[in-house]
């Protein structure tokens, strides 16, 4: 048996999740591979919000970790050997591996991507965030040529994914961010018409009056601005709540301006559209090839960098897809 690193909670984590919640310990793997499963070495592991969500029980009902057991998160891996006809030594793969250097898994619990694309991607851009994006903007919202468009969170990939793919679809792209390096990736990077700063004074009044499309990953400061400015006939995809997830505090809509404007609401989850991510990619596929659907990465290096990482994300201090890089 062969010793490898892992990072798993040190306690139960019951509030939003910091460095000192994780440890890093030594598990042993065995030699011999169970029929249909692979070894694996990661590569990178992607860290969403709703990571540290599920660590304190507040995603869908999922049960979180134990302290020793292996985290949830998606990451890149490549295959070091294998028992399954298959997958083969040397394909890159994604799926729920734990936060370790090397890995154990069931090859039913992984997908095969293709290495030609920046691996990382296949976490951000070809991953869960950029499959909801698309499900939100194409699925959903199904934002077209003329829509006056709004997002928050406008620098994380979700957001920047979708403001690229409304400008695609010809529509006018505001982003909605905290601080100007923010609004600089939202403008500067994924190509916005412009962003607002939400940190400054007066900045519900720079919001255009007529938000056909609003795509909402923040909460309640958000919603409160955007809903007055609604258009007549706007749909909104209420994606995430980022605001609610370290208070506990609940975001409210208030049902009379929605009829007034007879806004359309979306829930999303993006579970719903695993089943079609083939087509996201052969959709996004193209734009990514020739730079009009690209992600920013804020990359840490190292599994023991992993716990403050996280912690990042669930401050909201990330710009771009949170990375961890853990080997080559």
């Amino acid at each position: 048996m062969s010793a490898v690193r892992e990072v798993v909670l040190r306690h139960a984590v019951t509030d939003a999740p910091v460095a000192g919640d994780f440890e890093i310990v030594e598990r042993r793997l065995p030699d011999t591979l169970p029929a249909g499963s692979v070894r694996v070495r990661l590569l990178w592991l992607g860290l969403d919000p709703y990571v540290g969500q599920t660590l304190r029980a507040r995603h869908m009902g999922e049960k979180p970790p134990a302290p020793g057991e292996p985290l949830p998160a998606e990451s890149v891996a490549v295959v070091l050997a294998s028992n399954d006809p298959a997958f083969a030594v040397g394909d890159h793969v994604v799926g729920n591996c734990g936060w370790a250097e090397e890995a154990i898994v069931r090859v039913s619990r992984l997908r095969r991507v293709d290495p030609d694309i920046a691996v990382a991607e296949h976490l951000g851009i070809l991953g869960m965030p950029g499959l909801t994006a698309w499900a939100g903007m194409t699925q959903l919202a199904r934002v077209k040529m003329g829509d006056v468009f709004t997002v928050d969170a406008a620098a994380g990939v979700v957001a920047g994914t979708a403001g690229q793919i409304a400008k695609i679809e010809g529509a006018t792209v505001i982003g909605i961010a905290g601080g100007a390096d923010k609004c600089a990736i939202a403008t500067g990077r994924y190509g916005f018409d412009d962003c607002i700063d939400y940190k400054l004074d007066g900045w519900e009044q720079k919001l255009p009056s007529d938000i056909s499309v609003h795509f909402e990953n923040v909460g309640q400061r958000v919603l409160d601005a955007v809903l007055p400015r609604l258009a007549i006939n706007a749909r909104m995809v209420l994606c995430g709540l980022a605001q609610h997830y370290g208070d506990g505090s609940v975001a409210r809509l208030p049902v009379g301006p929605i009829i007034g404007k007879r806004a359309q609401l979306f829930g999303l989850v993006v579970y719903d559209y695993f089943a079609r991510r083939a087509e996201w990619v052969a959709y996004a596929t193209p734009f990514i090839r020739d730079g009009r659907l690209i992600e920013v990465q804020d990359v840490a290096d190292g599994l023991e960098q992993a716990g403050a990482q996280i912690e990042r994300v669930a401050l909201g201090r990330t710009e771009g897809r949170a990375l961890v890089r853990i080997g080559g």
